[in-house]
């Protein structure tokens, strides 16, 4: 059982930068996707990113495409999440969750993911 911690989120102003990280515990095999999802209040869940661990694949968003950058290290067992020019409409919850299938193809939908943790606040101010 992998369980994901998210830190890394805060308050900035629009046009900033933040990484997010995602700490996993337990083991991530080798055609795992661990994604990014985010959810506003009175917002619908979107997906932001995700990325297969075997060969870091990754997929992203409409609305993160050219911003967001998705990585791994896998010495350290961690998913990040580099966002760049932040926009007000960035601010949101974002978890991190791991696919459910055995081979992660690139699916942005919530319901092929595991669980939500608590997750990590972003604010961009404008």
């Amino acid at each position: 059982q992998v369980q994901l911690v998210e830190s890394g989120g805060g308050l900035v102003q629009a046009g900033d930068s933040l990484r997010l990280s995602c700490a996993a515990s337990g083991d991530i095999f080798a055609n795992n996707g661990i994604g990014w999802f985010r959810q506003a209040p009175g917002m619908e869940r979107e997906f932001v990113a995700a990325i297969r661990w075997r060969d870091s694949r990754k997929w992203y968003g409409d609305s993160v495409k050219g911003r967001f950058t998705i990585s791994r290290d896998v010495a350290q067992n961690t998913v990040y999440l580099q966002m760049r020019s932040l926009k007000p409409e960035d601010t949101a919850v974002y978890h991190c969750r791991k696919a459910k299938e055995g081979f992660y193809s690139g699916s942005h939908f919530s319901e092929d993911f595991g669980s939500w943790g608590q997750g990590t606040q972003v604010t961009v101010s404008s």
